[in-house]
């Protein structure tokens, strides 16, 4: 009956803490970027900022494939494995992440394609700007640009030069898509289309190229901002920044907007972020809510007429994105202020349920122990006879050699520190850990786990778990190809940038700067 009681009320107290711990639960959201960038940046700040946004919690982890098809490939199968419950995904190029994308889709996991899109069907949402209505946009924009007397002092039709991203990509396609259907639409103009890598050095030597066979273009667009600060460098370099017209794509507050405002471009077009629309995606997605598999984000096209309105807003959209981030870590510390206070209650109801069963045990060890006691004289008097029993003492002998074979007595701190390692290393890789938990699991109780740690290694539980941590995190570096932001979610940090402040701390070095 009273083992069945303890049964009973430790039952409750693991319901109870199953029941606390489901409540606070977020869900996983991992994001596989294939670039970085100011845009990209923007995006990202953005869904961090969302995380608790909405009805249910998310847990946003970013991964970066930094334009390395096969690192997005490695990266996106190293996310699906670790137990995600959604991937986000901008693929680098749309036909080799196809199979990739496919295995996910296997697992069981839903997948969004943001700003980008692979080559398959199988996938749950896309949400992203329209890039086709992008570059239809920009091409309408370029006739207003010339003037009939520029037409007649060119000697000729004007040269519109359009220089694309990388075409492997999904937006250079549908973004040249566009537009070479409205310059078709234009037989005044002279269309020309080169393929660039989205960087400025490449729009750079494209445009010197022209210049140098005398194909001067008159306009040029770029697929993105930063290439388009190629071109501008190519016309200074040439004299030429005053006759060569430039626009661009993205429309970001301290790059796009701010070349248009010093009259380095003619105009750009402001391609959405919207990080928060793609968290909501991912949990109504998550929730069982409703949505739509297409979602189209609206940009709109910037000129020096609207620049400084559009740039204004910019800049003040960013300030309370900043805001929402510092709003969001508060929010962090505070759920884990309130899940310590709900363990607390819980712990002061087993206290008093365990004093009760404590007492029961009391008066039964009591008369238990003088049950032993009684024990312990009738031994000791058959002990005592069997040693002054000269025909015993043969005997006796034979059972008291010493066996040198034996091993050493295993001492308490030693089985402790094994069991305490064991704990930390299966639970490593969770963020949340939290000593009061890991205390659970080697039967004490935080004070207790404590000072036993203290004791036995010089540091609190805290600091060991974070060594042990880092020295999981400096053998992955060394012996696996996975990135940091891997290894940092592995070993059980929310951030890649507070995983290098303490690894640096522990090291000496960045993880970067040991990878090299």
């Amino acid at each position: 009956m009273l083992r069945r009681a303890i049964g009973f009320f430790l039952v409750i107290i693991i319901v109870s803490l199953g029941a606390c711990k489901r409540e606070g639960r977020a869900y996983r959201i991992a994001v596989s970027q294939c670039a970085s960038g100011q845009w990209r940046e923007k995006v990202n700040s953005e869904m961090l900022a969302a995380q608790h946004l909405y009805e249910s919690n998310a847990e946003v982890g970013i991964a970066c494939a930094y334009d390395d098809t096969g690192r997005q490939i490695e990266q996106i199968d190293s996310l699906a494995a670790s137990g995600i419950d959604l991937l986000v995904v901008a693929p680098t190029e749309s036909a080799p992440l196809a199979e990739a994308i496919a295995r996910v889709r296997a697992a069981g996991i839903p997948v969004i394609f943001f700003d980008r899109k692979a080559s398959t069907d199988d996938y749950t949402a896309f949400i992203g700007g329209d890039n086709v209505e992008v570059g239809r946009t920009v091409g309408e924009y370029v006739p207003t640009l010339l003037s009939t007397n520029e037409m007649k002092q060119s000697g000729g039709r004007p040269i519109v030069l359009e220089i694309t991203g990388a075409m492997s990509s999904s937006p250079a396609q549908e973004r040249h898509q566009g537009f070479s259907r409205a310059m078709k639409l234009r037989p005044e103009l002279e269309y020309i289309c080169a393929e660039g890598d989205w960087t400025s050095d490449k729009a750079c030597h494209i445009v010197e190229q022209q210049i140098r066979k005398g194909r001067r273009p008159d306009i040029v667009f770029c697929h993105n901002d930063g290439m388009a600060t190629g071109v501008y460098k190519a016309a200074v370099e040439a004299g030429l920044e005053d006759q060569i017209k430039i626009l661009g794509i993205d429309g970001m507050p301290y790059e796009g907007l701010e070349y248009v405002k010093l009259g380095h471009q003619v105009g750009t077009y402001v391609y959405p972020t919207h990080g928060e629309e793609v968290v909501r995606l991912a949990l109504d997605i998550l929730t069982g809510k409703s949505y739509e598999r297409e979602n189209v984000l609206q940009g709109m096209m910037v000129t020096p007429e609207n620049v400084d309105l559009i740039a204004l807003n910019s800049r003040e959209l960013l300030r309370q994105n900043d805001n929402l981030i510092t709003i969001e870590d508060k929010l962090e510390r505070y759920f884990g202020v309130v899940d310590i206070q709900k363990k607390v209650i819980i712990a002061a109801v087993a206290t008093i349920l365990l004093l009760i069963t404590a007492f029961i045990l009391i008066l039964r060890a009591l008369i238990q122990t003088r049950r032993t006691i009684r024990q312990r004289q009738t031994m000791n008097e058959e002990q005592t006879l069997f040693y002054t029993d000269a025909s015993s003492r043969k005997l006796h002998d034979i059972f008291n050699r010493p066996d040198d074979d034996l091993p050493p007595p295993r001492t308490q701190d030693l089985i402790f520190a094994e069991q305490l390692n064991e704990a930390i290393r299966k639970h490593m890789s969770n963020p949340n850990l939290k000593m009061e938990e890991l205390g659970e699991e080697m039967g004490l109780s935080r004070v207790q786990l404590y000072r036993k740690v203290k004791a036995i290694t010089g540091q609190s539980p805290v600091e060991l778990l974070r060594q042990m941590r880092l020295q999981r995190a400096y053998a992955l570096l060394q012996s696996t190809n996975k990135t940091v932001q891997e290894i940092a979610f592995e070993v059980g940090f929310n951030t890649p940038g507070y995983f290098s402040k303490c690894f640096r701390e522990q090291f000496g070095k960045y993880p970067t700067e040991l990878r090299e």
